[in-house]
């Protein structure tokens, strides 16, 4: 997005959103598009940034003129076109205008960003550092919690726990928390140019992930456990392999199984 619309003056500034439906950004002209997390900035001359988070549904797209969305219009919550190129968001939840000065107000509680362009050794510092304030809390939670890094969702977390070879339930104390850093950071790498999300390095169909969405371990072929991590909106399904991973497992499921056979 940055590529297609930077130093580009906006012919088409649509934003269907109800808080903003009457703002029009035409005639402005596209500074930068960065990302900082889950979140992309899209910085505008005027002290202006477009924020948006696409959660679980959401997408940008970029167009040539003329060319056929890929999502049906309904869905479509922004519209930024130049002369040359257009880029289109789709189900976007998460939409704010904002003065640039003021972008800490959304993002100020990230913790330090895998795929910034800026990372270095203080960064991956911070992130351990971040990552082991809390030693008893489970690895997979930990992951997914943006303010200690930003970044990582369920896919990696799952595939960086596999990689380390501890379950998701595992005490963060029992885990070298630096190379989860670092493998999390290898894996968003690995797959920020291309849409096909591979943590094995094989793009086949079939044999993209170790374990995640699997009934089997690619590694070692035996049958994957599903659970659950988290609570509430935290929620989310949790794979991991018996054979390949060690550490705690799901208690919820494990106490459930207990008293359904009691």
């Amino acid at each position: 997005m940055h590529e297609a619309l930077a130093g580009e003056v906006l012919v088409r500034g649509e934003l269907r959103h109800p808080r903003l439906a009457e703002v029009d950004l035409a005639g402005r002209t596209v500074r930068e598009v960065r990302p900082a997390g889950k979140h992309l900035l899209i910085r505008f001359d005027g002290d202006r940034t477009l924020h948006s988070h696409l959660r679980m549904d959401g997408a940008w797209h970029v167009y040539s003129p003329g060319a056929r969305w890929r999502r049906p219009g309904h869905q479509a919550r922004a519209i930024l076109a130049t002369e040359q190129r257009s880029a289109v968001g789709f189900n976007l939840h998460d939409l704010h205008l904002l003065r640039t000065g003021d972008e800490r107000r959304l993002i100020g509680h990230l913790g330090p960003d895998l795929l910034s362009p800026d990372w270095d050794e203080s960064a991956a510092l911070e992130a351990v550092r971040r990552l082991t304030a809390e030693p008893d809390r489970e690895i997979g939670l930990a992951l997914l919690d943006q303010s200690v890094v930003a970044g990582v969702g369920n896919l990696y977390k799952t595939e960086v726990c596999f990689l380390l070879g501890s379950t998701p339930w595992t005490p963060v104390s029992e885990v070298d928390a630096a190379e989860a850093v670092r493998l999390s950071r290898e894996l968003l790498l690995r797959n920020a140019w291309h849409p096909e999300q591979s943590t094995t390095g094989d793009t086949r169909r079939g044999r993209t992930h170790w374990i995640y969405g699997r009934r089997t371990c690619l590694r070692c072929g035996g049958a994957v456990r599903r659970g659950v991590q988290g609570h509430g909106i935290e929620e989310r399904v949790a794979y991991h392999c018996p054979n390949c991973q060690r550490g705690a497992q799901d208690e919820r499921r494990a106490s459930a199984r207990r008293r359904s056979s009691g």
